[in-house]
């Protein structure tokens, strides 16, 4: 067997014995018959960030197979900011590759993500799947290479604080039970999400946990696989969709907000992306960065001010964003540097086999680790938009390709120190910042958006439109004004507690 297929949680692919990429109609309807599935949901994002659901109930086969193959009409306008009432009405088609079994209905029921078109039955300009879509398509049109993504998506558990093994404030990275206490939530829910076709990575605690009016607010994140980054935003959402639902059903509160409170950790959706031709990685060449991946990184430098357009939607997310913290602030890279906007990450560059000298018993591995190496953009949190951010990204690193002294901007922006650290202070401060309000990200969304808009990437409308939200929250001296004022704060995460 297929090892890919081999072992697969998702019980739609272990049925059908081939990958979702590779699902039909027939494959489905088949499924559907074959295990007496009674409902089918299709679930789509709209301009809040979050998936909706439109639930049907099979009449008959005639009907399943016209839903499949028509798809639905809905109301756009009470979907998207920018669609009129007067033009309102929009198709939304199933993509079978992302079916997956709902693992909270009753009922038994297959779910479905969906596309949409306009009334001309042509994919809808400024949706969040073909925006990214079409900014993947301009990745792989100009470099000839295809564009992957992961996302490292963190979030907070909060339930009552039972008093028993206190864990240490703010030091819950990789903490276990009991010390840790939602451990066997999160297990619960990476198994619903791979059974979903989520890629996941791994699972841990993080940093943050502490207890506020009897209440234990404790961090954890979910990694995932790097796929192409049009799979990887697909996850993603139903990553966020299935963490809240369980969550829900446990008497959990879950929030993805970028920041909880004064002095503790917020919460991000760190990026990481490779560059991929004809299946080999491209970021390292003899073992060091390539000049592929420097060329994206110069890319991402240059429009990291506009990234947090997408990345870092509401008021809170500068309040993440802040100097001398973890979450950067300054436009550069670096290596295994935290402090630095884009980081590249440890890669299994060295030349020992380490699973060998851990485990003498066993043979020379070769196995090939340059598949492994990626670059991670930290600046985004969870109110992203996550198609458009992923989106951006994909022009970002685009971007870099296009621009003739691309190596000189990576080389200019490179730093290998701490650059919060005082005797780095001149470094630091020859560093250009990123925005620290939403209508500062907005400012520079305007001043960079022919970038986004080139080659049809994102419409005019949304940029139009994500420059008029950002703008709305009036927030340019926000964080100067509230400062450390941790009542003002708590008010201010309490508005956009669910964002993203």
């Amino acid at each position: 067997m297929n090892k890919e297929l081999e072992m697969s949680p998702n019980k739609l692919v272990a049925a059908l014995g081939k990958p979702s990429k590779e699902f039909t109609k027939a494959d489905i309807i088949g499924y559907i018959k074959q295990n007496d599935i009674r409902m089918v949901n299709f679930m789509y994002p709209a301009g809040d960030g979050r998936l909706k659901t439109l639930n049907f109930v099979i009449n008959n086969a005639a009907y399943l197979d016209a839903i499949l193959t028509c798809g639905e009409r809905v109301d756009g306008s009470s979907l998207f900011p920018f669609i009129e009432a007067g033009s309102s009405d929009l198709y939304v088609l199933p993509r079978f590759s992302t079916a997956f079994i709902d693992p909270f209905a009753e009922i038994p029921t297959v779910s479905m993500l969906c596309s949409y078109f306009n009334k001309d039955g042509e994919p809808l300009e400024s949706s969040p799947e073909n925006t990214l879509r079409k900014a993947c398509r301009a990745f792989n049109e100009v470099t000839g290479m295809e564009f992957q993504a992961m996302g490292e998506l963190e979030y907070y558990v909060i339930a009552p604080d039972c008093g028993m093994f206190p864990a240490t404030d703010q030091k819950g990275y990789h903490e276990s039970a009991p010390y840790a206490k939602f451990n066997e939530f999160r297990t619960r829910c990476m198994v619903y999400i791979a059974q979903a076709g989520g890629q996941i990575k791994y699972g841990h605690s993080e940093v943050g946990n502490f207890t506020i009016d009897g209440k234990i607010y404790e961090q954890n994140e979910i990694e995932f696989l790097p796929v192409n980054a049009e799979d990887a935003a697909d996850q993603l959402m139903i990553a966020k969709w299935i963490i809240r639902n369980l969550g829900y059903q446990m008497g959990y509160d879950i929030t993805f907000a970028p920041k909880i409170t004064a002095g503790k950790a917020g919460s991000g959706l760190h990026v990481h992306m490779r560059i991929v031709k004809d299946g080999q990685n491209q970021m390292l060449d003899g073992g060091v960065l390539s000049a592929t991946a420097r060329r994206a990184i110069a890319g991402m430098m240059e429009l990291a001010p506009s990234i947090t357009a997408f990345g870092n939607t509401n008021p809170t997310s500068y309040f993440r964003l802040v100097p001398h913290q973890e979450a950067p602030t300054n436009i550069c890279w670096g290596d295994r540097n935290r402090s630095v906007l884009v980081r590249v990450p440890l890669g299994w560059a060295a030349k020992s086999d380490m699973c060998k000298i851990a485990n003498p018993l066993e043979a020379e591995s070769n196995y090939d680790t340059t598949q492994k190496q990626t670059v991670e953009m930290r600046s985004p949190d969870g109110s992203a938009d996550i198609y458009q951010l992923i989106a951006g990204l994909a022009v970002a690193c685009r971007y870099g390709f296009e621009l003739e002294n691309a190596l000189e901007i990576a080389e200019k922006t490179y730093v290998n120190v701490n650059i919060h650290q005082k005797e780095n202070a001149d470094k630091l401060n020859s560093l250009a910042c990123l925005p620290d309000s939403c209508e500062a990200s907005a400012d520079c969304i305007e001043r960079q958006r022919a970038a986004f808009e080139k080659y049809n990437v994102f419409s005019p409308a949304m940029i139009d439109g994500i420059i008029k939200k950002l703008r709305s929250y009036g927030d340019r001296t926000l964080r100067a004004d509230i400062g450390t004022n941790q009542e003002e704060m708590l008010k201010l995460v309490n508005r956009y507690f669910h964002c993203g």
